[in-house]
């Protein structure tokens, strides 16, 4: 079976830019949809709608993968799902560990997402002596003293840190000194790594907040605007469905 330790994505030495490769994943979850519906063909129109972007764009992002829909037919559904998850890597099996089990953690190691889309959840890992051989999600959960031959005898390239802030820092340095080289971290915390080494920050709170601007905003067009329709929030609409290049911002951890 191939791990992560010993294949990696072609993305980067392809070209594709990381805008479209960040896209990718919405487009496989559109057509992971369609395919579960038994729907054979989906034009550009249609699957761009369902991943939240426009048709131009979602065409530009598949002439990257050398993927053109026929005029009149539009794109093969099940082709594009095996494209897209070969592009990213997911047409393999990818043991990932996760550091921390707390509510999070252990939220995270019931996810039932993760073998769906290519992920094992290899071993979960805990600081808490007590937590030692409790088992979460049927894995029994090892001591953080274990976390460099865990790594090592699960050939593990990808970690998700789920520690309190103060103790993410030094979790994410033994993961990178034991050959982790890609991490998901959901500390409220940035962390420093090495070149070679990527880092998906998810904070819940950031995103919050931003949503909270968006509220605050709208709050006041429609105090400044009584009848809801006025300029203001004509503004408004125009200026939030386009980002600096014409798109809809999408909203990406922090």
């Amino acid at each position: 079976m191939a791990t992560g330790r010993t294949h990696r994505p072609a993305t980067r030495s392809r070209g594709i830019p990381e805008a479209t490769v960040a896209r990718l994943p919405l487009y496989l979850r559109a057509l992971t949809a369609l395919s579960e519906r038994s729907v054979p063909t989906v034009s550009s129109e249609e699957l761009a709608a369902a991943a939240g972007v426009n048709s131009a764009k979602l065409r530009k992002d598949f002439s990257y993968l050398g993927s053109y829909g026929t005029r009149g037919v539009g794109y093969d559904v099940e082709y594009l799902v095996y494209q897209i998850s070969r592009e990213l890597g997911l047409t393999q099996d990818w043991p990932v560990v996760i550091v921390g089990i707390g509510n999070l953690g252990a939220a995270l190691a019931n996810y039932g997402g993760f073998a769906s889309r290519g992920f094992r959840v290899a071993a979960l890992i805990d600081a808490d002596p007590a937590m030692a051989g409790k088992p979460v999600a049927g894995i029994p959960v090892q001591h953080t003293d274990d976390l460099e031959k865990i790594i090592e005898d699960n050939g593990v390239s990808i970690g998700v840190i789920a520690t309190p802030a103060g103790a993410a820092q030094q979790v994410c340095e033994r993961l990178v000194a034991a050959g982790v080289t890609s991490i998901l971290n959901f500390a409220p915390t940035v962390l420093s790594v090495p070149d070679g080494v990527d880092v998906r920050k998810v904070d819940l709170s950031i995103e919050l907040q931003i949503l909270a601007f968006h509220e605050q905003r709208k709050a006041g067009e429609e105090a400044a605007s009584p009848d809801g329709a006025g300029p203001a929030s004509a503004t408004r609409s125009e200026s939030a469905d386009k980002g600096p290049d014409g798109d809809v911002p999408a909203v990406m951890p922090a």
